[in-house]
């Protein structure tokens, strides 16, 4: 077993406690919001600051590699760098309202987006060998099944954000239970949709740290949709239909 199989078999240890911990701890950002959690940002800045050292990260593992110019390991970096370029950079922009992001928060979520950077840069760049990944991967069963399933969980995250942004009107201050798109089946929309994207990555790369990165994201969002499911359930009980709507995976939970 090399270094970088050590590293991820940590990786893939370590998001079972952070998975059953984030049941009982919130992360205090978004609608849990607590300043217990420290001195905080706003949550425009905040995202950039959370969400940019991946992207630089990726950026900086792929021009220093000597695989750089191959077409597929390009592809794979451009569907990688095309997602944190969204959330570090376009998605804060579209943010309304004033709410708070604390550094404690952001400082957990760089960290482990650099081990993330580490985990998909380094097999893709560094340990994967460069027969691995040919220009004729680009025409798998693989690669085009898992691009597919990419982009729709990348429309499904970037519409549901939307619908959640326009909830409310301008001035209006009223909490609304969010019931377009695929929020007709689940309270997180928007996590399914990161969720799936990155299962996605996951099969357009076969490779174990992209599976390892989907079992983080659901180790990190499936607590908080539970969160918000129960949340729910309390504010709008008299609208949320419990049978049919889940929480995160449509019709199963």
């Amino acid at each position: 077993m090399n270094g970088f199989d050590i590293f991820l078999l940590v990786m893939a240890v370590t998001a079972l406690p952070v998975f059953i911990a984030l049941f009982f701890i919130d992360a205090g950002y978004g609608k849990f919001y607590n300043p217990k959690w420290g001195p905080a940002v706003g949550n425009r800045l905040g995202w950039v600051l959370m969400e940019s050292p991946v992207f630089f990260a990726m950026l900086a593992l792929w021009w220093f590699s000597d695989m750089r110019g191959d077409v597929a390991r390009i592809v794979f970096f451009l569907l990688f760098e095309l997602h944190y370029f969204q959330r570090s950079f376009v998605f804060p922009m579209l943010i309304r309202g004033k709410g708070k992001m604390p550094l404690s928060i952001i400082l957990m979520a760089v960290i482990f987006n650099l081990l993330n950077a580490a985990m998909q840069g380094g097999w893709i760049f560094y340990v994967s060998e460069p027969e691995h990944y040919t220009a004729g991967w680009l025409e798998s069963p693989q690669f085009i099944a898992g691009t597919l399933i990419f982009f729709a969980g990348m429309f499904i995250n970037i519409q549901s954000d939307s619908i959640i942004r326009n909830l409310r009107k301008p001035g209006d201050t009223k909490h609304y239970l969010p019931k377009k798109g695929l929020y007709r089946y689940v309270t997180s929309a928007n996590y399914l949709g990161e969720f799936v994207e990155w299962c996605g990555f996951a099969v357009l790369t076969w490779s174990w740290s992209g599976a390892l990165f989907a079992v983080w994201t659901f180790a990190n969002l499936a607590p908080r949709a539970a969160r918000i499911y129960e949340r729910y359930k309390t504010e709008f009980a008299g609208e949320l239909d419990t049978k049919k709507v889940k929480r995160m995976i449509p019709f199963i939970w």
